[in-house]
Order: C-alpha cells, then sequence, then structure tokens
C-alpha cells in the first residue's frame, strides 16, 4: 500500500514533533537533576539564606511569557496566510529573545554587584547553583534563537503557509517549552532558598 504525499506529510510532522518531544524530555531530566542536587545543598552550613533574587530576572520572566504569547499569534497568522503579522511577530520574538539573554547577563552582573560571586574565593554554593541553572538555561535558548533564526530566514523564502507550518509549530513547541522550564526554574530558585 503506498502512502499518499499528504499521509507522508502528516506522519513526517509527527515524526518530528516526537524527536523535539524527546529532546525536551532530556532537558526536563538534566533540569530535574540539577534542581534535585541543589535542594540536597540547601542543607550544607555555607548556604545562603537571605539570597534575594536579581530584579533583572523578574523582568526576563515576563519577557519570555511575552514570546511564547506572541508564538501563539505567529502561529494563527499564518494560519490565515497573513505573512506581514507573521514577520513581524517573527521578529518581536527575535527582539525579545535578545533582551531575555541581556536580563540574564544583568541579573548576574546584579548578583556579582552584591558581592556574591560565581566562581573563586568569593563565591559561595548557592550563587554557584544559581549560575549554573540560570547559564544551562541560556544554552538551551540560544538554540531556541538559532532556530527561530531559521523560522524566520524559512518564513522570508516563504516557506510557510497555511498548509505549512511544521517549522513554526516546532518552533512554537520548543519556545513554550522554555518558557515553561525558565519558569519552573525561576519559581524554584525564589521560593526553594
Amino acid at each position: 500500500m503506498t502512502m499518499t504525499a499528504e499521509e507522508h506529510k502528516a506522519r513526517s510532522s509527527r515524526s518530528y514533533k516526537l524527536i523535539l518531544l524527546f529532546a525536551m524530555l532530556s532537558m526536563t531530566m538534566m533540569f530535574a537533576g540539577l534542581t534535585s542536587a541543589f535542594v540536597v545543598s540547601k542543607s550544607r552550613g555555607d548556604w545562603l539564606q537571605n539570597f534575594q533574587m536579581p530584579s533583572a530576572f523578574y523582568f526576563s520572566t515576563l519577557v519570555i511569557i511575552l514570546c511564547s504569547i506572541n508564538f501563539v499569534f505567529v502561529k494563527k497568522a499564518i494560519k490565515k496566510d497573513d505573512r506581514k503579522t507573521t514577520t513581524t511577530l517573527l521578529l518581536t520574538i527575535l527582539a525579545l529573545g535578545l533582551l531575555f539573554v541581556y536580563l540574564q547577563f544583568q541579573g548576574f552582573a546584579e548578583v556579582k554587584n552584591a558581592g556574591y560571586y560565581f566562581t573563586g574565593p568569593g563565591s559561595n554554593v548557592t550563587t554557584t547553583f544559581l549560575y549554573v541553572v540560570a547559564a544551562t538555561h541560556l544554552v538551551h535558548l540560544f538554540g531556541g534563537i538559532i532556530s527561530l533564526l531559521i523560522i524566520i530566514y524559512n518564513h522570508f523564502k516563504q516557506k510557510y503557509n497555511s498548509g505549512q507550518t511544521l517549522g513554526i509549530e516546532l518552533g512554537a513547541m520548543y519556545w513554550h517549552f522554555l518558557d515553561f522550564l525558565w519558569i519552573y526554574l525561576f519559581l524554584f530558585l525564589y521560593f526553594f532558598k
């Protein structure tokens, strides 16, 4: 029995989404391990009990939520073949993603300016964990920015339309994952001091 082009497209789409889900699951397990180590290390005597979350992290949380919201609208716009709105929203997500990265580095600077260091003699386990968790998330966000640049490039090459949205759907899945992951990490770090 031969597959039709539509059946092949649907099967390919499911395969790509499944691969991405497995990748996100492995990333989730890595962050679960990091947060578990954080919980275990909290009982150490050198743990900072009064550490305050950098204010830039509050703003970066809002920014990454705006990225996900914009991706919802991107998917709606491309399904209506509204290329202009899709372009505007994709570029907005790119700007917001870069703003998130900037705010993360501002947060690191706030920690350093408060006299806490991530490595060396002036460091402690609390700030080192904060750095490792946030920096690991940033590495994954760089992957998201690269995928977003590819989506934008393909969009300008007119590879997406109401009948072909797979790249945008995969990008949206990954950005929603990054959003959820940062909110989880932020709340974990905020409440589990």
